[in-house]
């Protein structure tokens, strides 16, 4: 599929900012829908001095107050796709996650409204809960938090309707992302922290298996989902090289902090592990994840 002008909500988050530079850099316009006084203002700035011959046009919609569906006048409707990044809420934040759902359904409807012929929606990892044995796209979903079972919600609700819409739809489920832009509060950002401030870090076991990817090939795989995957697909959006989290702990222990003490605890519960299976990404795109682990947290 050929894509010229894209929408992104979310645009400048974790995930989104990465995307949004990737579709500018490869000439594509982007309506970036914003939150009025997002605190990421200044990646705003940052886009646009980097990509001057760029088009990106920043659309602010307090979506508690407003339908997406309310602005098509000023978006246009010559778009190609719909990149649904924006989330929000605490993980068993019921209300919350509910209202994330809606606002997925009201993105789908405004992408229909906006000419676009595809909507690709970011779901998670967490629909999956817990697992044993390598994840598929035919992993059977049994979410354990409220973030989850909403992700799960908005997937298969966004389904239905994108088919009664005409629109083609697909679902990227993120797995675990690092490098730049990551915040605070996350494992892998709070743990360099530590290590180069000669903190010790308390952590679990770590005996699960983990698979991070960097925010950057995540991009590359939503853009490569929206020229080449398959309509009404659900799709696994990890690295694909998994290993157990100890050895990440580890790696980045001797990077910022060689021979440092690391604290290893009890095994989480619920035990999550990240064996994830992307073979259907691949073989379907062609996308494969570039950027090793050392360099995306060199980032952070």
């Amino acid at each position: 599929m050929e894509i010229k002008k894209a929408v992104v909500s979310g645009a400048l988050g974790f995930a989104g900012v990465h995307l949004t530079d990737l579709l500018l850099t490869q000439g594509i316009e982007v309506t970036a829908i914003l939150r009025p006084g997002t605190a990421h203002a200044d990646r705003l700035d940052m886009l646009k001095d980097r990509h001057k011959d760029a088009v990106i046009t920043a659309l602010y919609v307090d979506r508690a107050q407003h339908s997406l569906t309310g602005y098509v006048d000023e978006t246009g409707t010559d778009k190609d796709v719909f990149f649904d990044l924006a989330w929000g809420g605490g993980r068993n934040d019921m209300a919350g996650q509910m209202q994330n759902v809606d606002y997925c359904l009201d993105s789908l409807k405004a992408a229909a409204m906006m000419g676009c012929r595809r909507y690709v929606g970011v779901g998670s990892q967490a629909e999956y809960g817990v697992v044993n044995g390598v994840i598929t796209e035919e992993s059977l979903t049994k979410p354990f938090s409220a973030y989850g079972a909403a992700k799960l919600s908005a997937c298969h609700l966004s389904r239905v309707l994108a088919q009664g819409l005409g629109i083609e739809w697909i679902w990227g489920r993120i797995f675990s992302l690092t490098g730049e832009y990551e915040p605070a509060g996350r494992m892998m950002p709070d743990l360099v922290r530590k290590l180069k401030a000669g903190e010790l870090f308390s952590l679990s076991s770590c005996r699960q298996d983990w698979d991070y990817l960097d925010p950057r090939d995540c991009a590359a795989a939503l853009l490569a989902l929206a020229r080449n995957g398959r309509s009404g697909e659900i799709y696994n959006i990890a690295n694909g090289a998994y290993r157990p989290l100890k050895e990440f702990v580890e790696e980045a222990r001797d990077i910022y902090a060689p021979g440092a003490e690391l604290d290893f605890g009890a095994d989480p519960d619920p035990f999550v592990s990240l064996a994830v299976s992307v073979d259907k990404l691949k073989n379907d795109t062609g996308w494969e994840a570039r950027i090793s682990f050392k360099e995306s947290i060199m980032k952070i």
